[in-house]
């Protein structure tokens, strides 16, 4: 299956170009936070209006970079009554948009610490259930994982990044076990994602933005670690980046 999504012209972003995503981003963003922000102590809020933020934040974010997106795979039913996790390449800051725009259900990033931090932003997750996990804590990163599993329970969808980094090629970088042992705790299904050429949109650790990129999420295999033991954690991450690097190919989207 495949679905087009946007259908832009591809150009290099200039200066004021740049800027103006930049500043636009920022302005979303904070604009997205105060909404949810304003309606969280009203009781104004619950999943179905995050969902709706989320996917409008997203879908603007990616029309300031003129995405050329296109969605390749089947997407499994995520209100089956299942746990959910899905698994994600990590190239870009784009990543998270592309998804909430490219698949169903209640996402929520599994998020670092730092981001919560952040003015406006950081509030604005906690009040809409985006989990986070301090990975320099053990203790604390265990209770983390265990809130989250709890979220999983009720019916989100995580996202997480098993790199744990943003790759500046878009190949597969070293994965972490964090998100694996979430997985087997709760006896989540896994949903191995590759975001292809996502890294040309917006280079890691570089402000260099380039518009009207081609860009394809294909979606993996689900895998089930419902019966699965601790001991076959090395053949589940080994499992699952086989899937990744399958589905990213060359890493470059046609």
């Amino acid at each position: 299956m495949k679905r087009l999504i946007f259908s832009p012209m591809a150009e290099s972003a200039t200066l004021l170009r740049r800027a103006a995503v930049v500043l636009g981003s920022v302005g979303l963003t904070a604009l997205y936070s105060l909404l949810i922000l304003i309606r969280a102590p009203l009781g104004l809020l619950n999943r179905t209006i995050v969902d709706r933020y989320t996917r409008g934040w997203s879908a603007t974010l990616l029309r300031l970079v003129r995405a050329h997106l296109t969605v390749r795979g089947a997407v499994p039913d995520f209100n089956d009554g299942r746990r959910y996790i899905i698994m994600c390449t990590h190239a870009s800051h784009y990543d998270i948009p592309v998804s909430f725009v490219s698949l169903p259900g209640s996402i929520r990033m599994l998020a670092k610490k730092e981001l919560f931090r952040i003015p406006l932003l950081g509030p604005a997750m906690r009040a809409a259930e985006f989990p986070s996990v301090d990975r320099r804590n053990r203790t604390q990163a265990l209770a983390d994982l265990a809130k989250a599993r709890e979220m999983m329970e009720s019916g989100i969808v995580l996202w997480a990044a098993p790199e744990g980094t943003r790759s500046s090629d878009g190949q597969l970088l070293p994965f972490k076990k964090g998100c694996f042992h979430l997985a087997m705790d709760t006896g989540a299904v896994i949903v191995p994602v590759a975001i292809r050429g996502i890294h040309r949109v917006l280079p890691a650790r570089t402000w260099q933005i380039n518009l009207g990129q081609p860009v394809e999420v294909r979606v993996g295999e689900p895998i089930d670690t419902e019966d699965m033991s601790k001991e076959g954690l090395g053949r589940l991450m080994a499992q699952v980046r086989q899937s990744m690097e399958e589905l990213l190919g060359d890493g470059e989207a046609e």
